[in-house]
């Protein structure tokens, strides 16, 4: 507890799910934050997803042009491979700004990040949702001739699996995001009173 000009306590807290700026950082504790943990999972799916579309997504049984596996539909392929890369970035970059977040000052530009992650965490949920459902739909018009002695078919369901879980991942993160949002905003509000010697 600190003490403020008109000698009322204030927990030496944080702000926005982070401690103090400028704290020392611990990559072991920062890989056991259950949001870390979750997005490593997420990047994993995101790999799973446009790397079975990119490696077995394609067909030419007949003649040299490739077919998209998922009824011959190019679009179905583009968006799955499009949503995992995008993910996989998206990823990469929501851990480095939470390894880099105990060290933003300003709880404005905390606040910014925590929103930031919680808008595109939502957003991209409802993306992947997009495409399980597409992925599946097209999976289940694919006729057998348009995948000859199934080679494919087992990309083509774990593409649609990791979708799945994907969603799944990626609405968990929200929910971090959301958590993390209201109980510093809790913080923010009780810390203010302190501040005015209301508490």
């Amino acid at each position: 507890m600190e003490a403020t000009e008109t000698g009322a306590a204030v927990p030496a807290g944080a702000a926005y799910g982070a401690g103090r700026a400028g704290g020392a950082f611990d990559p072991v504790a920062f890989m056991k934050q259950p949001h870390s943990i979750l997005r490593v999972v997420s990047w994993f799916f995101s790999i799973v997803v446009f790397g079975c579309i990119v490696n077995e997504g394609y067909t030419n049984n007949q003649g040299s042009k490739l077919h998209c596996i998922f009824n011959g539909n190019g679009d179905a392929c583009r968006y799955g491979i499009t949503i995992g890369v995008v993910a996989f970035f998206a990823c990469v970059a929501f851990l480095a700004l939470d390894a880099y977040f105990p060290q933003i000052s300003s709880v404005k530009d905390r606040k910014r990040a925590v929103l930031a992650d919680l808008a595109f965490s939502a957003f991209w949920a409802f993306m992947w949702f997009v495409g399980f459902c597409l992925l599946t739909n097209q999976w289940r018009e694919t006729p057998d001739s348009k995948v000859p002695n199934g080679i494919g078919a087992d990309s083509a369901r774990a593409t649609i699996a990791f979708c799945f879980f994907s969603i799944i991942s990626w609405a968990y993160q929200s929910l971090f995001a959301l958590g993390r949002f209201k109980h510093i905003g809790y913080s923010e509000e009780t810390r203010a009173r302190l501040l005015s010697g209301l508490v």
